[in-house]
């Protein structure tokens, strides 16, 4: 091998892993938003409570880069109060469905009423059925489309919920999605580096780490959207003291066709 081949050949290996690292931080265009989904968040049903939010939540933007769509079964791990199952349901239309699958803590714990505490809100959709299962043995309905946790993926890590298996868990969902599907994860941003520390105490997970764990599981990295971030949030502050102003990740993982 003469001198100016190895040149090539290390430079073309340069530029292929510097293409692999951009594309493991690609940063996604803001999606067109179908007129699905404005129907969806502009259905008057929704609660006031719901609309309230939607300036922090930008439930259009934020389903728009998910790609779900009518006729999806989406699969919604621990849908709280139902704020997006509303919109999911209206999407997914009446060829869709949605299951909203609660996860089960192993540890109870009591916690005091509070005045920001989201209540549940009767869902009038037809389409959505609702379960809950433990976060140690994971179960959901098979050949699903989409299946989308918001705020909620960090306390996976917490003693609350037992010895953390994130592979176990990430790998449950794999099962369930069809070749194809993808895995939306939203959440409260650490800061960089940080991993699962602030998990417990302040509510926020580092995005690496969850690229790192849902990865492993057999997912691709497809993209991440910015349309939830936040620069004025230092990442050192509890989320619930921010009251919705937190700094959030978004990203979008898919389960390979073949």
């Amino acid at each position: 091998m003469n001198i100016t081949y190895r040149k090539l050949c290390a430079a073309a290996g340069s530029a292929l892993a510097l293409s692999t690292m951009a594309a493991l931080s690609a940063t996604a265009a803001a999606a067109p938003i179908p007129a699905y989904i404005k129907a969806a968040v502009a259905e008057p049903t929704r609660p006031d409570r719901d609309r309230q939010r939607d300036a922090d939540r930008k439930p259009e933007q934020v389903i728009a880069f998910a790609g779900i769509k009518p006729g999806d079964r989406v699969g919604e791990l621990m849908p709280g109060g139902g704020y997006f199952t509303r919109i999911f349901c209206r999407v997914a239309g009446p060829s869709g469905h949605v299951y909203a699958t609660s996860v089960g803590p192993v540890v109870k714990r009591e916690r005091p009423p509070s005045a920001d505490t989201e209540p549940v809100t009767p869902n009038p959709c037809t389409n959505v059925t609702t379960d809950s299962s433990p976060a140690a043995d994971l179960s959901l309905p098979g050949g699903l489309d989409v299946v989308w946790t918001s705020e909620n993926y960090h306390d996976l890590h917490n003693a609350m919920f037992g010895p953390p298996d994130m592979k176990a868990f990430d790998s449950a969902i794999f099962k369930a999605l069809k070749p194809g599907g993808v895995f939306i994860v939203e959440d409260h941003a650490a800061e960089a580096g940080s991993g699962a520390r602030d998990t417990e105490t302040l509510h926020r997970i580092d995005a690496s780490l969850v690229k790192q764990e849902v990865t492993s599981a057999g997912f691709v990295f497809v993209a991440a959207s910015d349309v939830l971030h936040r620069a004025d949030d230092p990442h050192t502050a509890k989320v619930f003291e921010l009251k919705g102003k937190t700094d959030k990740f978004l990203l979008k993982f898919r389960k390979p066709r073949r």
